[in-house]
C-alpha cells in the first residue's frame, strides 16, 4: 500500500481547466481572509488617532473579527456539509465583500467594530470551507499539490498584511485597507459562482445541532477571552480563571451532548482515526509556536537592533515568504513520497530554525537574521501542505466540510494560545534579567535573553510535534508492509 493512498474513496473531480478556476476563486477568498487577519494590526495606532479613542477600544476592531471566526468555524463547516459548500462559501464571500465596504465607510469606531464582526461572519465561511472545496476539486493524486498552493496563499497573506497595510495607509488612509477588498471580492464571487460545482454529498436531511453550536461557541469565546485577559492581567487573575473554567465546562458539556446525538455538530467517531486526530494536534502545536514567534520577534528587531517599523516588517516577511515558496513543492513531494515523511522533515527543520534563532544577539546583521530564520520558514512550508493533505485524506468525503473547519480551528486555537503563552514566557524572562517594570523599558541584553529562552522553549514544543509525527510515520510504514 502506498503511504499516500487515500483511506476513503473520492468523487470524480471537475475537468482540468475548471479545477484551476476553482483554485483561483477559493485562493482569492483565502488571500483576503488572511490579509485582513494581519493587515489591521498595523493600522491600530492610526485608528486611535482618527477616531480620538483609546487603544483598548481599538483592539476590539481585531478581537471582534477573531472571536466571530473562532466561535462559528465549526458551525459553518457543518452547515457546509449539510446545505452545500459552494452555497455557503459564496455567501461568505458576498458578506465579506459588503462588510469590507461598510468598514471602509464607518463613521465611528463603534460602527467599525460592528462591521468587523460582520466581516468575521463572512470570513468564517471562507476559512471553514476553502480546503474542503479544493480537496473535492482535485483528484487524490494532486491533493497535496493543491493544498500546497492554498498553503502558499496563506503564507503570502500573512507576509503581505503589514506591508500592504502600511503602503495603503501611507498612500491614502486607513479606509483603503478595507475598500481594497471590494473589487477582489466581486471578482472572486463571480469565479466561484461560475466554476465551483455543487456539493456532491448533501446531508440536508439531517438536523443542525444548534445546542452543540451554542455550547461550543461559549467554550471557544471563553477560552479566547481568558487567554487574552491572562496575557494582560496574569493567569492567576480571578477573571482569567473564571473564563477558562467556563471554557472547560462548556467543552465538557459539548462532548457529552455530541456523544448522544444522531446528527452531531462534530462526529466524535472521526477522532478514533489516529492519523486524523494526531495530525490536528500537531497543527495546534505548530501554530502555538508560529503565533508566539511572530509576536516576540518585533521586540527584538525594533528594541534591540533598533530597526524602524518598515525595516522590521520586511525582515518579518522572510519566513512566511520562504514558506509560501516551498509549500507547493512540498505538496508535490507528498503526493509522490507520502505525507508523513515530508511533514516530519519540515518539523525537524522548524526545530532547527528555532534553535538557530535562539542564538540571536545584539550585533546581528540582516544576513545573520535571514540565515537563522530560513530553516524555520522552509520547514513550515514543507510541513503545512502534507499535514493538511493527511487530515483531508483520512476522513469520509461527506465529512470534508467539518474536517476543513477543524483544520481552520487548529490555526485559531494555536494562535489564541501561542501569543499569551510564549508572550508571558518572554515577558517573564525579560523582567527576570532586568530591573525594568515593562518589557519595552528593558535593556537590550535582557530582551536578548528573553528571546533566546523563549525560542528554546518553542523548539521544545516543536520537538513534541516531531515525536508525534515520527510515530505516525512509523505506524504508516508498518501497516504498509
Amino acid at each position: 500500500m502506498n503511504p499516500n493512498t487515500p483511506l476513503v474513496p473520492s468523487s470524480s473531480p471537475p475537468p482540468a481547466r475548471a479545477k484551476w478556476w476553482v483554485m483561483l476563486g477559493v485562493g482569492l477568498g483565502v488571500l483576503m481572509f488572511t490579509l485582513d487577519t494581519s493587515i489591521v494590526n498595523i493600522a491600530l495606532p492610526t485608528l486611535v488617532e482618527a477616531f480620538q479613542t483609546t487603544f483598548a477600544t481599538v483592539e476590539w476592531v481585531v478581537l471582534s473579527y477573531l472571536l466571530v471566526v473562532t466561535a462559528l468555524v465549526l458551525g459553518a463547516a457543518r452547515l457546509g456539509d449539510m446545505v452545500g459548500k459552494k452555497r455557503l462559501y459564496l455567501g461568505g464571500l458576498i458578506v465579506f465583500t459588503i462588510s469590507s465596504l461598510l468598514c471602509g465607510l464607518s463613521p465611528g469606531v463603534g460602527w467599525l467594530i460592528g462591521f468587523r464582526a460582520l466581516q468575521g461572519f463572512g470570513a468564517v465561511m471562507i476559512s471553514a470551507l476553502g480546503a474542503a472545496i479544493v480537496t473535492e476539486a482535485f483528484p487524490d493524486a494532486e491533493r497535496g499539490r493543491a493544498l500546497g498552493i492554498i498553503g502558499a496563499v496563506v503564507s503570502l497573506g500573512i507576509a503581505l498584511g503589514p506591508t500592504v497595510g502600511g503602503v495603503l495607509i501611507g498612500l491614502w488612509d486607513w479606509r483603503m485597507i478595507f475598500l481594497v477588498n471590494v473589487p477582489i471580492g466581486i471578482f472572486a464571487s463571480f469565479v466561484v459562482a461560475r466554476n465551483v460545482p455543487a456539493n456532491r454529498y448533501p446531508l440536508s436531511s439531517q438536523t443542525f445541532d444548534w445546542m452543540g453550536l451554542v455550547l461550543m461557541t461559549i467554550a471557544l469565546i471563553s477560552f479566547a477571552l481568558g487567554m487574552t485577559h491572562g496575557q494582560e492581567a496574569g493567569f492567576g487573575h480571578p477573571v482569567t480563571l473564571g473564563l477558562l473554567a467556563i471554557a472547560v465546562v462548556g467543552l465538557t458539556l459539548f462532548l457529552r451532548l455530541e456523544s448522544k446525538l444522531n446528527a452531531p455538530l462534530i462526529d466524535l467517531f472521526l477522532f478514533r482515526n489516529r492519523q486524523f486526530s494526531l495530525s490536528l494536534l500537531i497543527g495546534i502545536l505548530v501554530f502555538i509556536v508560529i503565533a508566539g514567534t511572530i509576536f516576540i520577534l518585533p521586540f527584538f528587531l525594533e528594541l534591540v537592533l533598533d530597526y524602524p517599523t518598515s525595516h522590521a516588517g520586511l525582515l518579518l516577511a522572510v519566513s512566511p515568504v520562504l514558506g509560501g515558496i516551498v509549500a507547493p513543492f512540498s505538496g508535490n513531494l507528498s503526493d509522490r513520497f507520502g505525507t508523513r515523511i515530508i511533514s516530519l522533515i519540515g518539523l525537524i527543520l522548524m526545530v532547527m530554525g528555532c534553535l538557530f534563532m535562539s542564538t540571536f544577539h545584539a550585533q546581528m546583521t540582516d544576513l545573520g537574521y535571514i540565515v537563522r530564520v530560513a530553516p524555520f520558514g522552509i520547514g513550515l512550508g514543507m510541513f503545512q501542505s502534507p499535514n493538511n493533505s493527511a487530515i483531508m485524506g483520512s476522513i469520509p468525503p461527506e465529512r470534508l466540510g467539518i474536517a476543513s473547519g477543524l483544520l481552520s480551528l487548529t490555526r485559531t486555537l494555536g494562535q489564541t494560545t501561542g501569543v499569551p503563552l510564549l508572550g508571558a514566557i518572554f515577558a517573564g524572562m525579560v523582567l527576570t534579567h532586568s530591573t525594568a517594570t515593562a518589557v519595552t523599558e528593558a535593556p537590550p541584553q535582557a530582551l536578548v535573553a528573553g528571546v533566546q529562552m523563549t525560542l528554546k522553549i518553542a523548539a521544545a514544543i516543536l520537538t513534541i510535534a516531531v515525536s508525534i509525527a515520527f510515530l505516525l510515520w512509523r505506524s504508516r510504514r508498518f501497516t504498509s508492509r
